[in-house]
């Protein structure tokens, strides 16, 4: 077989040779070291928080090493692209600070390696599947859907793995006269991979994660160009992460399997492989097991989740690098004001064996992180959550930007900040009894406090409540009601003698918070109705006394 002669029958159009693509797309002039890597989502609408931690994981990779992270769409699978999920993804992942150096953007592309877009790199690919038919490592197959349905079934029949390479493989011997014929003839074809591999053999690699892999040779004769004359995944991505520059491929571990092909690839093309960083996938605890996250089960999966929530950015990364890396924890605990980009990230430290999403967890790092922030960053990444998700709050808090900053200080300075703001929903329902509008009563009175004491204890505090008092001024009024109404001003008093009092101090002050606050539990009391001022607590204690009957 004239295979040079093969080449120029598939692949007339094509003029450009290998070596005019290695001069358009030189070896980057990078700083030694330096990691090139990248993110390739389709274009599938859905953006996962797998995107937002292989994203993080090769942001990290290239920026800690002086390189580039670029992004790539890899959308040559039109039936499963979505209208505007590229800005979207962008935004998303700008949303959580993961920026890209290069690649697709909003505004249009950036860098000297593009297109970005895979459905725009068409001559690149066939010029290359043209390369590999003129070397004799590839061929055109013209077996019909049938054809390999049929095959199917007779490899299952048999037991045997799937797929076409060795006699399944029928059209990798014809002759140049049969492809003729057949094309002539106005046969469709795809263009095969003509593997010379032995699935008894094996070959190594080592794994940017998992380390040293030891894997069977690929014999398959897989698709690189479809009917179409659009590349596949598997050849796209080998074409494209080599004159690209691509040096570290972070993906996660369902393509593993697939590693031996693109190792064949790589090969039969002369070029050196990336190194390819397997993550593990995302998993989470359902009562006593582990199992993935699901699309269907589980809203956390979609980063529009941690936007529609309020969590803030930093929170989320601060977490991703706990399950990132197994030593970020130590580095924190170590280095508590430190800024994230002084933790050295590695993919040494990764999980190789199920990485465990906890939201708890999520929840208790925002916590620590949140009480880092100042009352004016929180005010301002709530203000700005609750004109995209919530309007009418939005409205609400406009021109009140002096109340808010109060709200948010209440016991959040000194050694020891109150840590309870968790995301933007969760804080806005901590703080909304300040407001009458979402004020309700949450809780009960305390059962030691009888409804006939409740409403003494309200009709008393609202006598003598001035709001000029101080907080110890303001606390010994308290505890005069407590003593004239028969319970302990101390509650060890209380404690050591139940008998001699109806209960406490604690008992009686969440009455008064209750009616405040619609909840027992709550910030400093006395801060809170300084902020509310005299006309709103006065009201509260009225409409909770009318509300008793």
């Amino acid at each position: 077989m004239d295979y040079t002669k093969l080449a120029n029958l598939l692949f007339p159009q094509i003029k450009k040779t290998p070596e005019d693509y290695e001069t358009i797309y030189p070896v980057r002039n990078l700083p030694e070291g330096a990691k090139v890597t990248r993110l390739g989502p389709s274009p599938t609408g859905f953006i996962h928080l797998g995107n937002l931690y292989g994203a993080f994981a090769g942001e990290r990779l290239a920026h800690q090493s002086g390189g580039v992270f670029f992004l790539r769409i890899e959308d040559t699978d039109d039936k499963r692209e979505v209208q505007g999920a590229v800005p979207m993804l962008i935004n998303a992942l700008h949303h959580f600070g993961v920026h890209f150096d290069e690649g697709a953007g909003i505004g249009g592309e950036t860098g000297d390696y593009g297109p970005y877009y895979q459905s725009q790199r068409g001559e690149l690919y066939q010029c290359f599947a043209k390369h590999l038919v003129a070397k004799g490592l590839a061929y055109p197959c013209f077996l019909t859907e049938g054809e390999i349905a049929e095959i199917r079934l007779k490899q299952e029949a048999q037991k045997l793995n799937p797929g076409i390479y060795g006699t399944w493989a029928k059209h990798r011997d014809l002759t140049f006269e049969e492809i003729v014929d057949r094309i002539s003839s106005g046969q469709p074809y795809v263009v095969r991979f003509r593997s010379n591999g032995n699935p008894d053999s094996h070959f190594t690699v080592i794994d940017g994660i998992r380390g040293e892999l030891t894997m069977p040779e690929n014999d398959q004769d897989v698709v690189i160009l479809k009917r179409t004359g659009i590349p596949t995944y598997h050849f796209a991505h080998v074409v494209d992460d080599h004159f690209m520059r691509t040096t570290h491929v972070v993906r996660g571990e369902e393509w593993l399997s697939s590693l031996p092909i693109h190792v064949a690839l790589f090969s039969a093309l002369g070029w050196s492989l990336p190194i390819y960083c397997h993550t593990t996938v995302l998993m989470k605890m359902d009562g006593e097991t582990k199992r993935k996250l699901s699309k269907r089960k589980d809203p956390e999966l979609s980063l529009e989740y941690y936007k529609q929530e309020g969590y803030h950015p930093f929170a989320v990364r601060e977490y991703l690098l706990t399950i990132l890396n197994s030593n970020f924890e130590e580095f924190r605990l170590a280095n508590p004001d430190a800024q994230i980009d002084e933790f050295k990230f590695t993919t040494d430290k990764m999980s190789n064996s199920g990485t465990l999403f906890d939201l708890d967890k999520l929840n208790d790092v925002s916590k620590e992180v949140l009480a880092k922030l100042s009352a004016e960053e929180i005010f301002f990444f709530l203000l700005q959550w609750s004109r995209a998700y919530q309007p009418a709050l939005a409205e609400m808090m406009a021109g009140k930007e002096e109340q808010m900053l109060r709200i948010l200080s209440i016991d959040r300075g000194g050694n020891k900040p109150r840590k309870d703001f968790i995301y933007c929903r969760q804080i806005f329902h901590f703080i909304s009894y300040f407001f009458d509008e979402h004020f309700i009563i949450e809780d009960e009175y305390p059962k030691e406090v009888p409804l006939k004491d409740v409403k003494e204890i309200l009709n008393r505090y609202f006598q003598v409540y001035d709001e000029s008092d101080s907080q110890e001024d303001w606390f010994e009024k308290i505890r005069t009601i407590t003593s004239d109404l028969g319970y302990a001003v101390k509650p060890k008093d209380f404690k050591k003698n139940p008998d001699q009092y109806k209960g406490h101090v604690g008992h009686v002050s969440n009455v008064i918070r209750l009616a405040l606050t619609g909840r027992t539990n709550s910030p400093d009391l006395w801060e809170i109705q300084q902020i509310m001022g005299l006309k709103q607590v006065q009201g509260r204690i009225a409409q909770a006394f009318q509300d008793i009957g």
